[in-house]
């Protein structure tokens, strides 16, 4: 059973925004001996992605660090993708202005500290379980997935069936 004020909230969404290392992936890093970055991601986010597709609702990454496997990533998954972000929210400010998106008709998914300015300032903010605990209580929803491992998915499939079933 989905709480009535979160699905009114989740049918606002035009746009959810999320986090790449923490959210996408489970905040690990391998570093070969040659310093190659590599990140395990849960395959099935991607087909997350394609029900928001179903549902009209646009989704990207804004992330604090630029990496390679970031833009692979995305570009692998069709992501929109801001990457070497100081600041998240002024990033995000301008995507809404150029996208005649408003704060509340977006959500995201974040994980740690740099998240923070965006998760206070959207109409959905949401944490992954194992978030650090000072954004957990910014979060409006709180997945039960770990990030990268079905926290992305789990939200997409919250999102699409809130939208199926009361479409606006």
């Amino acid at each position: 059973m989905i709480d009535p004020s979160l699905q009114l909230l989740i049918l606002k969404l035009r746009l959810i925004v999320f986090d790449f290392d923490g959210v996408f992936t489970d905040n690990s890093v391998y570093v070969s001996q040659d310093g190659v970055e590599m990140v395990r991601c849960w395959r099935s986010d991607g087909l997350g992605l394609r029900l928001l597709d179903e549902v009209g609702v646009r989704y990207m990454v804004i992330s604090t660090e630029a990496n390679p496997v970031v833009t692979l990533r995305c570009k692998k998954l069709k992501i929109r993708c801001v990457q070497g972000c100081e600041d998240k929210v002024s990033a995000l400010e301008q995507l809404l202005k150029t996208e005649n998106i408003s704060w509340e008709q977006t959500g995201y998914l974040g994980n740690d500290i740099n998240d923070k300015g965006c998760l206070e300032r959207v109409t959905l903010p949401m944490v992954v379980q194992d978030a650090y605990d000072a954004v957990i209580p910014l979060g409006k929803l709180r997945t039960t997935a770990r990030g990268g491992y079905g926290a992305v998915r789990e939200v997409c499939d919250l999102v699409h069936k809130v939208k199926m079933e009361r479409p606006q």
